[in-house]
């Protein structure tokens, strides 16, 4: 079963889960945080990793994190196709022992992301323009692992996505969010922002933002082999 770990109570799965229904795929979100026990990786056929307003390396604050880096090192030597989101791709990263720097290259709002090389080249972005307008709200970013390629890239941030193996993949960029979500991390953002621009920025955009993440989860989906 397509298993979802969400790390924050504020970080949903958002759109993610109207997909997964559109495309009749089983599924079930795990939420450590609020102590809920982690499924036997045998159990799993597919890993989604949310995101987290907390950082990889605030464990003492937040020790579930532990078992979720944990729980991701095991689905890594299982080769479970695996997605991890912002956080999840820091930790994703972390757990490949590449460095994650926290308050570096952070992005906030709609930005531009580049595609390396052909987006053939890659199954996760098959069908998905070179360049596409996709949402940000991270602080920190990953470095690549050792034995892992870049596949993707902004000017601000140059390593927005990677993929380790055959089917593991960490992004920086958040393909989930709605309207609502964005609202709800603005109003509770202590960063000064224009939130009137980022919404009406994010409105402007949500169909090519949404029709280039609904391919994304797709093309996850049948890389694990849950939709044909």
């Amino acid at each position: 079963m397509l298993t979802l770990i969400q790390n924050d109570l504020e970080v949903p799965s958002g759109s993610l889960i109207d997909w997964c229904r559109e495309f009749q795929i089983p599924f079930r979100t795990v939420r450590p945080y609020s102590g809920e026990v982690l499924p036997p990786i045998p159990d799993i056929s597919a890993l989604i990793v949310l995101g987290g307003a907390m950082g990889v390396h605030e464990c003492s604050r937040y020790p579930y994190l532990l078992a979720v880096r944990s729980y991701i090192q095991q689905a890594v030597f299982h080769e479970i196709p695996l997605l991890g989101i912002c956080l999840g791709g820091q930790l994703l990263a972390d757990a490949l022992g590449a460095p994650v720097h926290s308050q570096r290259n952070g992005e906030l709002g709609l930005h531009l992301v580049e595609v390396l090389a052909s987006p053939a080249s890659d199954p996760l972005f098959l069908d998905i323009p070179q360049v596409f307008t996709t949402f940000q709200w991270h602080n920190d970013s990953f470095e690549i692992p050792a034995g892992a390629v870049c596949l993707a890239s902004s000017p601000l941030c140059a390593h927005q996505a990677f993929r380790y193996g055959v089917n593991q993949y960490g992004l920086q960029f958040h393909p989930e969010v709605n309207s609502s979500i964005i609202t709800s991390w603005i109003e509770s953002s202590d960063v000064n922002l224009d939130s009137t621009r980022i919404i009406e920025d994010f409105v402007r955009a949500e169909d090519a933002y949404t029709a280039v993440s609904r391919k994304l989860l797709e093309n996850f989906l049948r890389i694990a082999n849950l939709l044909h």
